[in-house]
């Protein structure tokens, strides 16, 4: 049996598909030359290992799967204990706003204490960082998080902050509490999708204050929201976030009243003196920020 066409059969049935795998193997190869090897396992072994679409794991597929896991899945940390403990690769999720704004100055502190550390980004909303983690995609996101995490995974809350309203400054609207006043709001609320824990909480106050508004435009990214509301295309749902300056054209109404988002570090698994350097130094930039 070729190892190789092996270890790509496992990336393909960790990640769910051939595609999926494409994304996550730690070096380059092509879908077609994936697909290309995979099929001759399948050839060599005599066995169909997966259906294509939708993808599903055959018998004879869980059975190698389960076979070949352990050992794959395991390599990362047997080198890691073979270089004293040293982690050489980092895996970070967050939105495009932390990975940009925050994220540099972390990894700064990060490469001192850890020399030759390699990183790898994935930016996503809140729900898609919590999938990578279940799917060991990355290794720590730092989010939106709830203040119980879900089950399997630890959390540490870094910075509380107010929920607004954003709203282009030609809206002549003053408060928010206007809005709940009116029969009807008829202005489009843009805001993350209905899955996030941020308008959930939102649309929940919103229910118990007996108001009706629903989401209009979803975006997966705060920067997509602020872009949208400069363009007169509604009004925000967003966070006051420290020393951040928004679009010339674009102002922040207080939501009195309404919960906090939490903004914090996610994370499955036991702690490493990697994971610590970045929770320390996630808890210093975010102190700067107060």
């Amino acid at each position: 049996m070729n190892v190789h066409h092996l270890e790509l059969f496992y990336y393909v049935a960790k990640h769910g598909g051939i595609m999926p795998a494409v994304r996550n193997i730690p070096y380059g190869i092509q879908q077609p030359a994936v697909s290309a090897q995979v099929a001759q396992l399948e050839e060599f072994l005599g066995v169909t290992l997966f259906q294509r679409r939708p993808f599903t794991l055959t018998p004879a597929g869980e059975k190698l799967y389960a076979f070949c896991g352990p050992f794959f899945s395991n390599l990362d940390k047997l080198a890691t204990e073979f270089q004293g403990g040293q982690a050489r690769h980092y895996r970070i999720g967050a939105s495009t706003i932390v990975l940009r704004d925050h994220v540099p100055q972390l990894l700064q502190g990060v490469h001192r204490k850890f020399p030759g550390l390699k990183v790898s980004l994935r930016e996503g909303f809140p729900a898609q960082l919590e999938t990578l983690l279940e799917r060991d995609e990355i290794d720590l996101a730092i989010t939106m998080v709830e203040r119980k995490p879900p089950t399997g995974f630890h959390s540490q809350v870094l910075l509380e902050l107010p929920l607004v309203l954003l709203v282009d400054k030609k809206n002549s609207l003053k408060s928010a509490e206007e809005l709940w006043t009116r029969d009807k709001i008829t202005d489009s609320l843009i805001c993350l999708p209905g899955s996030e824990a941020l308008t959930k909480n939102f649309l929940m106050r919103l229910a118990e204050l007996g108001v009706e508004w629903f989401p209009t435009v979803e975006a997966s990214s705060m920067d997509l929201i602020e872009t949208y509301v400069a363009h007169g295309l509604g009004i925000g749902l967003g966070v006051a976030v420290p020393k951040r300056t928004l679009p010339l054209n674009v102002r922040m109404l207080p939501l009195k009243g309404f919960p906090p988002a939490l903004i914090g570090a996610l994370w499955r698994g036991k702690s490493t003196p990697l994971l610590a350097a970045f929770l320390e130094l996630s808890r210093q930039r975010a102190l700067e920020l107060k």
